[in-house]
């Protein structure tokens, strides 16, 4: 079986007003992230590992933030198309791994909903998806709260 594995990384800085979507989930919180798209930096790490693992450019190569079409877009969406980008291509995904890092909101119990939005969207069992967060105890600006990040690791295999 031909694999290969990709890595992304994704942070946007928190800001006053928007929604705040984390891996396809909207948490009660009192900001949201700034960006072009709904700026679902989890999601982002996510299909930036998955198209890594491809050889393809990143997610703004893809989505570009000048693209009027792209304002305020559900990154859900976003991966879907990234997963048939890859089974256009003759791949699709094993398995992926993210790691969120954020002071807050606590996302331990949100966890389960957001496996399950990312299933739905890649196609993937619950237990193909792999989903931890942390913080930054207070260092720098994730730990200050001003910014969200994500770490995202995916296998993909030659179908």
């Amino acid at each position: 079986m031909n694999l290969r594995i990709g890595h992304g990384y994704d942070i946007h800085r928190t800001c006053p007003g928007r929604p705040l979507v984390l891996g396809g989930v909207t948490f009660v919180a009192d900001f949201g992230l700034d960006g072009h798209s709904d700026a679902d930096a989890l999601t982002h790490a996510l299909c930036d590992a998955l198209l890594g693992a491809a050889g393809l450019p990143d997610i703004g190569h893809f989505f570009p933030n000048t693209d009027p079409a792209y304002k305020n877009a559900d990154s859900q969406i976003l991966l879907q198309r990234v997963i048939a980008a890859l089974r256009e291509r003759g791949w699709a995904p094993v398995n992926v791994d993210a790691t969120l890092i954020a002071e807050k909101p606590k996302i331990a119990p949100r966890l389960a909903e957001m496996k399950a939005a990312l299933a739905k969207s890649t196609g993937l069992p619950v237990d193909a998806i792999g989903l931890k967060a942390t913080t930054n105890e207070g260092s720098d600006d994730i730990g200050r709260g001003l910014a969200i990040a994500a770490h995202a690791v995916a296998l993909i295999r030659k179908i």
